[in-house]
């Protein structure tokens, strides 16, 4: 009996053992902090210099992926998060209202703008507080006077993530703090910043070095971007830095050059501006913008029926000229789409078909083929006049 229980002992403790190192093996790892972890580099990679674990470059303009590694998987963002912020307040909001901070948005923790309880600030200029100084009270106070609450905004930001196509991305909060559930990925980010672009006052407020506000407690008054890609790359226009200890340093950039505008995203990278300087000269050496059609350009004649005319000429109203990838221009393809016949009676400017450009299946860009002449429509008496001419010269 003293045997068996011996024996029932013994592999208890084992049990309790095994159970304790896997345990502790388990803490170990959790303390390790993730960016100490290696970054994985694929033979391929065609910059394997970079120090980023996750990283992409991107064409604006048609979503061309010109570099990738690891650009699906799911990183914290932290105040890369912004940028969807950003898009939100100014597609819900309107610049020149007043939004007043309360207790719980001038509390937060984190970068700031030093914002008081009570305070009221033009939504445009807490705009670029969050973008030049990264400040999270400031987002709070945004969404809660946009949406009612932060809760409520951040599932605007979600439903516009979900709409632009940024299907790994789930926002918990509007400024990057770390949660489980706040997530994105390079790509994703990539695609939001493309879409940011197309805003004009998105990129004037992402692409501002220097501002100058009276209410800035600083005796200067002036705020100087954080993003030192703006002074250290030429034609960078944006977009936004971040930084906790769980997602590393995060750096979303944006530069236009000879009317190509890239997007480079590095996620926990050892040397941000760094690798977003390598991404952007690879990129510019790799693409080239082509012309796919000029505006005015003359594109034939459309047959019309029942019109003083037989047919009438058209042009394109708008020019496309799009980058392509050296070696790939076969990714990109033109298509005139006009029309059989039309039917009169038909105006100048009249729109009668378009161009379209397509990055495989996607449509990319569009030029409307417009009518040059206008064309009237035959009476009665007409046709029944060219009806008997017609007899007669016969």
């Amino acid at each position: 009996m003293w045997a068996v229980f011996r024996a029932a002992t013994v592999i208890c403790a084992c049990i309790i053992g095994l159970l304790l190192s896997i345990s502790g093996q388990k803490a170990l790892a959790e303390e390790i902090p993730y960016s100490a972890q290696p970054v994985i580099i694929s033979p391929d990679d065609k910059l394997p210099e970079l120090t980023a674990r996750s990283a992409i470059l991107m064409d604006a303009a048609t979503g061309q992926i010109i570099y990738a590694r690891d650009a699906k998987s799911r990183r914290y963002p932290a105040s890369t998060t912004k940028m969807m912020t950003l898009i939100v307040a100014l597609e819900k909001g309107n610049v020149e209202d007043y939004v007043t901070v309360s207790r719980r948005a001038a509390g937060l923790e984190g970068s700031t703008l030093w914002l008081e309880p009570g305070d009221r600030m033009r939504l445009g200029d807490l705009l670029y507080g969050i973008m030049m100084m990264s400040g999270n009270d400031a987002t709070v106070a945004i969404a809660e006077h946009i949406a009612g609450s932060e809760k409520a905004f951040v599932a605007l930001m979600n439903e516009k993530a979900a709409a632009i196509g940024a299907n790994n991305t789930h926002f918990v909060n509007p400024h990057g703090l770390p949660h489980e559930a706040h997530y994105t990925t390079a790509y994703d980010l990539a695609q939001i910043a493309a879409y940011g672009y197309q805003n004009p006052l998105f990129a004037e407020i992402v692409g501002k070095r220097e501002q100058y506000f009276a209410w800035i407690k600083d005796p200067a008054h002036k705020w100087r971007n954080e993003n030192q890609m703006l002074w250290l790359y030429e034609g960078v226009n944006g977009v936004k830095t971040g930084y906790t200890d769980l997602a590393g340093r995060c750096l979303v950039t944006g530069a236009k050059q000879k009317g190509v505008q890239l997007i480079a995203v590095v996620l926990d990278a050892t040397y941000m501006w760094n690798d977003s300087i390598a991404l952007l000269d690879y990129g510019f050496s790799k693409v080239k913008l082509k012309e796919f059609v000029a505006r005015g350009k003359d594109m034939g004649k459309v047959p019309v029926r029942f019109g003083r005319q037989i047919s009438v000429p058209v042009k394109a109203e708008q020019g496309i000229a799009l980058p392509v990838i050296k070696g790939e221009e076969e990714k990109l393809r033109q298509v005139t789409e006009l029309p059989p016949s039309v039917e009169a009676p038909i105006q100048v400017g009249d729109t009668l078909g378009a161009i379209k450009v397509f990055c495989q299946d996607r449509e990319v860009a569009r030029a409307d083929l417009v009518a040059t002449q206008s064309v009237e429509r035959q009476s009665f008496f007409w046709t029944l006049w060219e009806w008997i001419r017609g007899l007669l010269l016969h």
